[in-house]
């Protein structure tokens, strides 16, 4: 079904009443940032140690020399024969970034409680080249509270995005994002970290879809998405008479 159709008088004035939303949007994305970076810092005590393909490291080494880290909480479990088609679908923008971020003192990385071999055969399965890490022998999903205990959610004890797990069988993984900051003492802090619907501008196509005449045309959230190895042909449809 169409839109209303109108002259382009009438959509130019409709336009710029949009517009002038868009640039309020805008200024309060401006005024969270600086926000975001105004908030307190906690200096991280434990000693967390992740499996990496050149061997253990520990948090202040995934810096690789630099300043600032983002870490992407993927949902890949020991034992998943495949990695969330939601991180899947966030993790297809990362590579295209990393040269930017590098070059902006900051490195990126993955990190799941996989081990690391099914780590790298989903890497390799998927063409991805940004770092990925395993946490399978850290407290540090579940510090971080993208991982949980079975009896733990089924009882109510769970917390993700700062509230309760809502779902008794909610997954044992769930989706964030960490930042941190070394200084140079090596004194690691973590910075902020974010969850569910605050992940979505990471997601690049997502943006792209939001001005598609359709949108995101789904019926719940991101419904159309999945692995970019499981699509069939591109969907085309015909305009011809």
């Amino acid at each position: 079904m169409l839109n209303k159709i109108v002259s382009q008088t009438e959509w130019l004035a409709a336009r710029k009443v949009l517009l002038a939303k868009e640039k309020q949007m805008t200024h309060l994305r401006d005024e969270i940032n600086a926000e975001r970076l105004a908030l307190p810092w906690v200096k991280v005590e434990k000693n967390y140690v992740f499996d990496t393909p050149a061997g253990k490291k520990s948090l202040a080494e995934l810096f690789d020399g630099r300043s600032q880290l983002i870490i992407y909480h993927f949902m890949l479990g020991p034992g998943w024969a495949a990695g969330c088609p939601g991180c899947s679908f966030v993790s297809d923008h990362f590579d295209g970034a990393l040269p930017h971020l590098e070059h902006h003192d900051v490195t990126l990385t993955a990190v799941s409680r996989a081990p690391l071999a099914e780590i790298a055969a989903y890497k390799t399965r998927m063409g991805w080249r940004f770092p990925w890490v395993s946490a399978s022998e850290s407290d540090f999903n579940y510090d971080f509270h993208v991982s949980f205990d079975k009896q733990d959610i089924a009882q109510g004890r769970a917390e993700y995005n700062f509230a309760k797990l809502e779902s008794s069988d909610a997954s044992e993984e769930q989706p964030g994002l960490s930042a941190f900051y070394r200084d140079e003492a090596g004194t690691v802090y973590h910075t902020y970290s974010g969850y569910t619907r605050g992940l979505e501008e990471l997601i690049g196509t997502l943006m792209i879809l939001d001005r598609a005449p359709k949108g995101r045309n789904e019926k719940s959230t991101m419904d159309f998405v999945r692995r970019h190895d499981e699509y069939g042909a591109p969907s085309r449809v015909s305009t011809a008479a």
